[in-house]
């Protein structure tokens, strides 16, 4: 099979290949309902050590305009702490302190500890995804993500990416399109 963009030798319908994902990743491509087709969502098989996201273009070949992130923030009022994912085009940079923190009515928002991010989402740091994170969290999605034809995402580990349709990142469960929620970098 051929991938969309990229230069990539090992690619398949994600469903495929549930053994290269995390549980909870796997659990949300079997039970996948959104709008686009769940085999339209490919995993594609990387190194590892190339995952960091400027290294990973370079090496397989995809445009950064074309790649996006999925952070993970925490949100602080009062004792309460409320976690969201925000996914951005790797082009920008998740607007965190303005949108995000009004958006979550917050008073104070910040990138959650790497420890807690793992920890509650289940999957690996610099592999974050949107699909399979916690059903109460928010998900927060930048407008130009969803208008992308396909984008490369992390998989839930740092050993293979996704490529998605945007639009179907847009219809995840619980997703919330923003405009300007990233930033030029």
């Amino acid at each position: 099979m051929r991938a969309p963009i990229g230069t990539f030798t090992d690619v398949h319908p994600a469903v495929e290949r549930l053994d290269l994902l995390p549980a909870t990743v796997a659990a949300a491509l079997t039970a996948w309902s959104g709008q686009v087709p769940v085999e339209e969502l490919l995993l594609v098989d990387t190194d590892p050590d190339k995952a960091d996201t400027a290294v990973f273009a370079e090496t397989y070949g995809v445009a950064l305009e074309q790649s996006a992130n999925c952070v993970v923030v925490a949100g602080k009022r009062g004792g309460e702490v409320t976690l969201a994912a925000c996914v951005v085009l790797a082009t920008t940079r998740a607007d965190v302190n303005g949108l995000v923190r009004r958006h979550l009515g917050v008073r104070k928002a910040s990138f959650a500890p790497m420890d807690t991010a793992v920890g509650e989402s289940g999957m690996e740091y610099g592999g974050i995804t949107p699909i399979g994170l916690p059903a109460a969290w928010p998900l927060l999605v930048d407008a130009s993500v969803a208008d992308t034809p396909y984008v490369i995402i992390g998989s839930g580990r740092r050993r293979g990416k996704l490529l998605v349709p945007g639009k179907a990142l847009a219809s995840l469960p619980g997703a919330e399109l923003l405009e300007g929620l990233g930033l030029p970098a």
